[in-house]
């Protein structure tokens, strides 16, 4: 993983991404505002509640700054959430001890405003904790858990079909696995002979290698597109559209 994932810059991004509110993260009325809160988003739009047990359990691999974590919190009893940045998980578990985190946002050069990150008040705190891990050999201690949320996450890592099958592995049958991504096949994160599908010779994109690693133990229940924006400053915005599934492990 790329060391701007440990810069203020990065952070900055992600807080907004996160926990950031309407006109911060886009304060142009005819911006794209639908494309903002995706982290909650993607609880609220995915999580199969009608398959969720009670007393649920849930892991966030690729966690980033938590709030998806903390999103579901409000249905699991214990949420686990991992990222490989330290400052990341760091500032991810502040979150969860104190319910904010003080820094800027960017506004132009080197101008900045201070904004104080806080975590709604529906989301468990108490329930959540983090740690650092690489999503590309998950810790074996973690066990198999009812919901598995990997947001935005195997186009960012040396090997996606490894990433999935890591996350794979720990949705106890029955259970659920969201996954979103912008398929961004970028050789910076991942070798092109390691992108699944877009490769010159083939008419495959990333759907079609998503969906035969997945098949093979899981059922599609649930695919949209979802839009999110990343603000880079007060002028500049990253809009993009993941494309979303939920996917349920076969009973064994």
């Amino acid at each position: 993983m790329s060391n701007d994932y440990e810069s203020d810059a990065l952070l900055s991004e992600y807080l907004l991404l996160h926990y950031g509110n309407e006109d911060d993260g886009m304060p142009y009325a005819f911006g794209p505002r639908d494309a903002l809160d995706f982290p909650q988003r993607c609880v609220d739009e995915l999580l199969q509640k009608d398959v969720l047990p009670a007393e649920a359990t849930a892991l966030d691999v690729g966690c980033a700054v938590g709030r998806s974590a903390l999103a579901l919190s409000e249905r699991c009893v214990s949420v686990t959430g991992l990222d490989l940045s330290q400052r990341f998980i760091d500032t991810a578990q502040a979150m969860a001890d104190q319910g904010h985190v003080d820094h800027w946002i960017a506004e132009e050069g080197r101008i900045r405003t201070p904004r104080r990150f806080s975590v709604p008040a529906a989301c468990k705190r108490e329930r959540v904790s983090f740690r650092v891990a690489d999503a590309m050999a998950l810790p074996q201690d973690l066990g198999q858990y009812d919901v598995v949320m990997m947001a935005n996450l195997i186009c960012r890592t040396p090997d996606p079909a490894r990433c999935l099958r890591e996350g794979m592995a720990r949705v106890k049958p029955g259970g659920q696995l969201l996954l979103t991504t912008p398929y961004t096949w970028l050789e910076t994160f991942t070798a092109s002979d390691a992108w699944l599908g877009a490769q010159d010779d083939s008419a495959a994109r990333g759907w079609d290698g998503v969906a035969a690693i997945l098949s093979i133990e899981f059922t599609l229940r649930h695919r949209q597109d979802m839009p999110f924006c990343i603000r880079e400053h007060a002028r500049k915005f990253q809009w993009s559209v993941a494309d979303a599934s939920v996917w349920v492990k076969h009973d064994a």
